[in-house]
């Protein structure tokens, strides 16, 4: 499931923004103010942001600076009733993905979003996950690239999805192993290690992918 990060502070837009992403498979946050927006980042590490830009107490060209500070790959899209050419100017030099204007149709943000997804190395369509020149089907259990397709076990089909869903974020070792496995014993962790070696040879055709392990913290699957 894709986790959005909704910065506006009109609420009943807001609500049916809301509601409209959920019903479309999304898990959406959703904040007031530019200021619960960065506390909110840090927490919990959105797959996407969708920024309003006038908004009480820090707008959302502040916030997306902030962001930016510490955070260069986490797309960001703006939403605004601003219409000048400056305006869309400034929001991209300052690291957003995308601009839209107000109105918008709920289908158009859905599109953005999933192609801001995309170009930043992952997809979401119902059951099917995008990294890289790669695709895995989490209902087939299949890796596809070009014309080979390659079978997975259940477990590394999910291991892959959860590495995908937390591109560049440390995915903590006890974490995958609570999922995956039934407890954190010496045997459990060799087992995880010879998973990560098998997920990586599987992405071994795009030299862009990469799995690195965070000695004694997890792994972050990343793309250059």
């Amino acid at each position: 499931m894709i986790n959005v990060l909704y910065v506006e502070d009109e609420e009943s837009l807001a609500m049916i923004v809301t509601d409209s992403l959920e019903a479309h498979g999304f898990m959406v946050r959703h904040v007031l103010n530019g200021q619960q927006a960065l506390v909110f980042h840090q927490k919990y590490k959105p797959d996407i942001i969708i920024l309003d830009v006038m908004m009480p107490l820090m707008d959302g060209f502040t916030v997306a600076k902030e962001i930016r500070k510490t955070d260069l790959h986490t797309p960001i899209i703006f939403l605004t009733a601003m219409t000048q050419t400056d305006d869309v100017v400034k929001g991209f030099k300052l690291g957003a993905n995308d601009y839209i204007r107000k109105p918008f149709k709920i289908e158009e943000l859905i599109v953005r979003i999933e192609a801001a997804l995309k170009k930043n190395g992952q997809g979401m369509s119902n059951n099917k996950f995008v990294i890289g020149n790669y695709t895995l089907d989490t209902l087939k259990n299949t890796l596809s690239i070009g014309d080979e397709t390659e079978k997975l076990s259940y477990r590394e089909a999910e291991l892959l999805k959860r590495l995908i869903e937390s591109k560049d974020k440390v995915l903590p070792r006890d974490e995958i192993i609570r999922t995956y496995w039934t407890n954190d014993t010496y045997f459990t962790g060799r087992s995880l290690d010879v998973f990560i070696s098998r997920i990586r040879k599987y992405l071994s055709g795009d030299e862009r992918i990469k799995i690195t392990n965070i000695r004694g913290v997890g792994y972050m699957l990343s793309l250059d």
